[in-house]
């Protein structure tokens, strides 16, 4: 038995979900589906029932502005099947436990998964608890007490798609790598591909990247790692800035993979012994994503790490980065002038090349030759001009700005300042009448103009030439899902040096941990920022070679919000928890 829109629709209305004209109305467009062989081919593949209902998007009774959504259908077949609703988080599925205990068809055919097992009783999600036929068939093949809970039928083919997808291309290519000649039959000739053709276009070894692949665009990934160990291979995702571990592969399909991976992004498969970079661009959803790719010999093996690159991710509105309102008017300021350098610093990670490329797409437009140098470039967008640095052949930051400068440009941006060479550059450019963007790895921004200092730039031409220092971080939401209120401890709050006054407490916001945040407590991340305005009293400092830290205390005093504060306001306003205050801005 299936979940067909016509059973849904009576289902929704039996629970208090829809009216019963909205039931017809779905029961209308049920009979607008293809013909019958076709629509039975398009169950086996896709949740028909869950789509056309969503597509419709009807609006639930006595809720105002609330539509009938996947969650709600799941809810209601779960209250009337009355069991326990619950949403399934792959990343917290055990691979083995469900390739042992359900095969794909079966699971795929009547829409279940194994989730866990417990003092002998094995927990199953099922879509349609009403599937007696299929339900009572599990039950004698498992031979076990079963306990059944409901998810929706989305999610379920999401996670055997993930799950016996990638599970079962890199079993397939496991037991093709390793296969060897029959002994039995000493006259049997068996054709036996190299390693090196199965490690470049075997079929299972693709089908299992393409599934890596779409499980982290699905997880919000921002990189991902395959890792050699000394048993087998590791495939961990970093989200929202934390690593998870995904699965785990044989060490002999980790070549393989890896092979695959050079491959699609050009890289020399033969050399082993030298890290190496390139970048693969791919599509999802009608928009291009670039990844980063970066091999690296370590004890086990080669280890890969892909960064994605979401044009919509590392391309945003100034406003949605988490500026405040002064601090964005006073970067706007900064990026508006017609020369001078403007400097974004902080640790790798912290998010300075989205701020960067953010910036230049608000002022490209076609009067404007916009230059970059990169190493390497993070996303290619062609509205700028994008050179890589590439050492192998002495092109570096500073050769590349010196032969740009002749190449009548407007705006320039320095993917990074590491030497005197290319500081001088920099300087020169501004003086010449471009705008520059470049950055500095330095802990706050008043450190970015005594470290200008450091690589020999004189004070008067950082006076001349410096329009302002950003300096940022990324730290965590809190996620809204789970979001409860809680009073900071006494030791808490002497910890972020608050000054609390007596019987007074410090009111903050933390994630208790759901589906939603994979009980992480933090959902996405946002900026929090140190706009440095090189103004007339912070001249005045470099001028007689004050230190960062007077640098920093002038600049407080006349209305500059340090890191810390920044993110303390965030805490105030329960957009992030104390632990990322404490993680991200660390005395």
């Amino acid at each position: 038995m299936k979940l067909a829109p016509e059973f849904l629709a009576d289902l929704l209305t039996r629970r208090n979900r829809i009216t019963p004209d909205q039931a017809f109305e779905i029961k209308k467009e049920a009979k607008l589906l293809p013909g019958r062989s076709r629509t039975a081919r398009a169950y086996e593949q896709n949740a028909i029932a869950y789509e056309l209902v969503q597509g419709l998007r009807l609006p639930l009774k006595g809720r105002p502005g609330s539509f009938v959504n996947e969650i709600e259908i799941g809810q209601a077949i779960a209250e009337d099947a009355g069991l326990e609703f619950l949403r399934i988080d792959t990343l917290n599925l055990d691979a083995d436990l469900i390739e042992s205990r359900m095969s794909r068809p079966f699971a795929r055919r009547h829409r279940m998964i194994p989730l866990d097992l417990v003092n002998g009783r094995l927990r199953v999600a099922c879509a349609n608890p009403f599937d007696l036929e299929g339900i009572d068939q599990y039950r004698r093949l498992a031979g076990r007490d079963v306990e059944l809970v409901v998810a929706t039928e989305p999610e379920i083919l999401k996670a055997i798609t993930e799950f016996y997808g990638l599970r079962h291309s890199v079993k397939k290519a496991e037991r093709e790598l390793v296969a060897g000649i029959d002994l039995g039959n000493l006259e049997q000739l068996v054709a036996m591909k190299s390693e090196s053709e199965i490690e470049a276009s075997d079929q299972h070894v693709v089908n299992a990247v393409e599934f890596m692949l779409q499980h982290a665009y699905d997880s919000r990934a921002s990189d991902i790692h395959v890792e050699p160990k000394r048993e087998d291979s590791l495939i961990r995702f970093r989200i929202d800035g934390v690593l998870h571990d995904i699965q785990r592969m044989p060490r002999v399909v980790h070549r393989a993979v890896v092979s695959r991976i050079k491959t699609m992004a050009r890289l020399d498969i033969a050399e082993k012994r030298r890290p190496q970079d390139g970048r693969i661009k791919t599509t999802r959803g009608g928009k291009e994503i670039e990844l980063r790719v970066s091999t690296l010999p370590v004890a086990f093996g080669e280890k890969i790490v892909m960064r994605i690159f979401d044009p919509e991710v590392l391309i945003q509105d100034l406003s949605g980065l988490g500026f405040y309102p002064d601090e964005l008017a006073h970067f706007q300021d900064f990026i508006s002038r017609p020369h001078g350098i403007v400097l974004v610093t902080g640790p790798t990670g912290s998010g300075k090349t989205t701020t960067l490329y953010s910036a230049l797409k608000i002022i490209s437009n076609r009067e404007q030759n916009i230059t970059t140098i990169e190493d390497p470039i993070e996303m290619v967008y062609e509205d700028f001009n994008q050179v890589a640095v590439q050492t192998k052949i002495d092109i570096s930051f500073a050769s590349a700005l010196r032969h740009i400068l002749r190449q009548d440009p407007d705006i320039i941006m320095v993917g990074e300042i590491r030497d005197g060479e290319t500081a001088q550059y920099a300087i020169q450019a501004a003086l010449t009448g471009h705008l520059v963007f470049s950055t500095l790895h330095t802990n706050d921004a008043p450190t970015a103009i005594t470290r200008l200092a450091d690589l020999g730039i004189e004070r008067f031409l950082i006076n001349s030439t410096l329009v302002g220092v950003v300096a940022q971080r990324l730290v965590r939401k809190v996620c809204p899902h789970c979001a409860a209120d809680r009073y900071l401890s006494a030791d808490e709050a002497q910890t972020l040096r608050l000054a609390v006054p007596p019987g007074k407490k410090v009111k903050a916001r933390e994630g208790n941990g759901c589906f939603e945040c994979r009980s992480t407590g933090h959902l996405g991340r946002t900026g929090v920022f140190e706009v440095l305005a090189v103004d007339d009293a912070v001249k005045s400092l470099v001028l007689e070679g004050a230190d960062a830290s007077r640098i920093k205390r002038e600049a407080v005093k006349n209305g500059m919000r340090t890191l810390r504060q920044s993110a303390l306001r965030k805490l105030a306003e329960g957009i992030t928890s104390f632990e990322e205050v404490v993680r991200v801005t660390a005395l």
